[in-house]
């Protein structure tokens, strides 16, 4: 038989009969990926401290039998753990876990002044990733045999690279979740393969909870300091975690991935 490399059908669903927990998935950037997955053919289940914004989506989304929601503190092991034992019982198994959840703004309390609370609090994100990913494994590692496994991928940040001043809880967090990442892959593979994302401007305001819902306000400036031309939108990232969470990325694991528009890879002068 000759050697010859076949042309393969690229699948149009590369996520059918998949189930993915979204944590922070009711709104933002997480609501963006949940609508991706569902798209792609996969059922979700959103975790969210927001009840309302949750039963907004699926309101909107008006898919019950692939779409839940489920009330959770991915800071509490105890509220992390109803989160798995739920999505479990309803679908009977978890493909994918993407940890999302965490604060949203980048600025704090100057670090002098900062609290011990309010740093730990701030770390949210990192914590959501540990209890998650440690609860979520065995339900993923279970899923080895259906080909590529399990799949995680942690939301970090380009803040996780550069910053402003009065960001280093939030820089922290996200420079923590990228060496977790890398961390966790070498530990939880071949079964499960972990990556992580981390994206740059990405406009929310059309994303939130509906009385929250807005159109950005977005000026020539902003779009100008993207290589292309534009400031990102939840879909850049729901698209890019469509793909790790699938078959289609089954090379790669332990990888952070930039997604900004090729913002920071711009070189700003002052004039």
């Amino acid at each position: 038989m000759p050697l010859t490399p076949a042309i393969t059908d690229w699948p149009a669903q590369p996520l059918r009969d998949r189930v993915v927990i979204v944590t922070g998935g009711a709104q933002g950037v997480g609501r963006g990926i949940a609508q991706a997955v569902l798209g792609a053919g996969g059922s979700v289940m959103i975790a969210d401290l927001d009840a309302d914004a949750g039963r907004a989506c699926l309101k909107e989304w008006a898919l019950p039998e692939r779409a839940a929601f489920q009330r959770a503190d991915v800071a509490s092991e105890r509220s992390v753990q109803a989160l798995v034992k739920a999505t479990l019982k309803r679908y009977g198994r978890i493909d994918g876990l993407v940890n999302n959840a965490g604060i949203a703004s980048a600025h704090g309390t100057p670090l002098a002044e900062m609290t011990f609370a309010e740093w730990e609090r701030r770390l949210s994100s990192l914590h959501g990733a540990f209890l998650c990913s440690r609860h979520a494994l065995p339900a993923l590692r279970a899923q080895a045999a259906d080909k590529t496994g399990g799949s995680i991928i942690n939301i970090a940040s380009t803040r996780a690279w550069q910053s402003e001043p009065d960001s280093e809880a939030y820089a922290a967090a996200k420079g923590g979740l990228v060496a977790f990442t890398h961390a966790l892959a070498i530990s939880s593979g071949p079964e499960v393969r972990v990556n992580s994302i981390s994206p740059g401007w990405i406009t929310t305001d059309a994303w939130q909870a509906p009385a929250r819902r807005r159109a950005p306000k977005l000026s020539r400036r902003d779009h100008a300091q993207h290589a292309v031309g534009r400031v990102g939108q939840p879909e850049d990232i729901g698209a890019l975690a469509v793909f790790l969470l699938s078959d289609l990325s089954g090379f790669i694991t332990g990888q952070d991935h930039i997604v900004d528009g090729g913002m920071s890879r711009t070189m700003i002068y002052a004039e």
